[in-house]
């Protein structure tokens, strides 16, 4: 069973124009079933953070260690974060700056990602890298508040095409026995 095939069941609790004989809303209940999706949401920011902590060891040791010019160690640093991050991500499932803000790297099955789909994540996370500009307008009790362009990041279409999460490390345990019990359903059947 994979991740992306993971179904979690959830009720939604809609109002009806009744009440019962205590003056109480009357409820109906909806279950549906929806796809689980284990990405922390607005986690572009802590994942721009890690990329930042991560490159800046090696910038250091090139610049100042081999006295090379900020764009040529910055140009190094860059492809030795990629190396290091492969390798990282494959052996521990997380880099440095990903440990520091408690994130993991998994696959679709939920285990670390295999060296060459982690090579192939981390080569696309220099395109996936793009700022995203919209618009916003603040709600009309606002009036003091200004509408403006916001920034934002976009990092996900590395995990897309490689199908790879990035979740929080306590997720873990949650995602395995999520597999697990769709494992036991499907042997059932």
């Amino acid at each position: 069973m994979r991740i992306s095939e993971l179904k979690i069941k959830k009720i939604i609790r809609r109002p009806t124009r009744q009440f019962d004989a205590l003056g109480n809303r009357i409820y109906n209940e909806f279950e549906y079933d929806l796809p689980y999706n284990p990405t922390q949401k607005e986690s572009e920011r802590k994942r721009l953070y890690a990329k930042v902590i991560d490159l800046i060891p090696f910038l250091l040791v090139f610049y100042f260690v081999f006295s090379k010019i900020f764009l040529i160690s910055l140009l190094f640093s860059v492809i030795s974060v990629l190396i290091v991050g492969t390798v990282s991500e494959t052996v521990f499932g997380t880099t440095l700056g990903k440990k520091l803000f408690k994130l993991k790297v998994i696959d679709d099955f939920g285990h670390q990602p295999k060296i060459i789909r982690s090579a192939l994540r981390n080569i696309l996370s220099l395109v996936n890298f793009f700022l995203v500009f919209s618009d916003f307008e603040p709600s009309p009790n606002e009036y003091w508040a200004k509408s403006g362009t916001q920034l934002n990041f976009s990092m996900h279409l590395n995990n897309q095409i490689t199908k790879t999460f990035i979740i929080k490390e306590n997720q873990v345990w949650e995602i395995r026995k999520l597999l697990d019990k769709a494992d036991l359903n499907k042997k059932l059947q």
